[in-house]
């Protein structure tokens, strides 16, 4: 996630790019904001909002589901999409437990996981519902997540 190549990779004009802008600052802020002295290790909020028992755990929630909402609206297939809930459940989940949760939550980087599950479909496919050729994803399971309205 701190890698430079990730921050500054070039992204085809079809891309939302304050998008990816948005999720990495999210990422980052919650994963990864300050290294710990003497060490190479960096945390963010996501562990010490884990110090709140119950209510942290389920702010940190709700600012990782915003990842994973942006990575629906960009398009990225629905069975990533299961993927990083997947992350955000087993990072509330094992946070929220008591005293070893933060330490749990400083170690493991859900968010910036799933900002990089959004970057690894940008630059695969180099359009949002694309397979690379700028055309639509074959496969039905493997496209975009799409919500229809529809009045009856």
């Amino acid at each position: 996630m701190t890698d430079v190549e990730s921050l500054t990779m070039d992204l085809p004009e079809s891309v939302d790019e304050p998008a990816l802008r948005r999720v990495r600052t999210v990422a980052r802020v919650m994963d990864e904001a300050v290294r710990v002295p003497g060490t190479d290790t960096w945390i963010g909020l996501d562990p010490v909002l884990g110090v709140l028992p119950g209510a942290g755990d389920l702010v940190a929630g709700g600012v990782s589901l915003y990842i994973v909402a942006e990575a629906a609206y960009l398009g990225v297939p629905l069975t990533t999409i299961v993927r990083m809930l997947a992350n955000v459940a087993a990072d509330a989940v094992l946070g929220s437990v008591p005293v070893v949760g933060p330490v749990f939550d400083a170690l493991v980087k859900a968010n910036a996981w799933n900002v990089d599950y959004i970057e690894e479909y940008v630059a695969t496919t180099g359009t949002p519902g694309g397979d690379g050729d700028g055309s639509a994803a074959a496969d039905a399971d493997d496209g975009p997540v799409t919500i229809e309205i529809t009045e009856e």
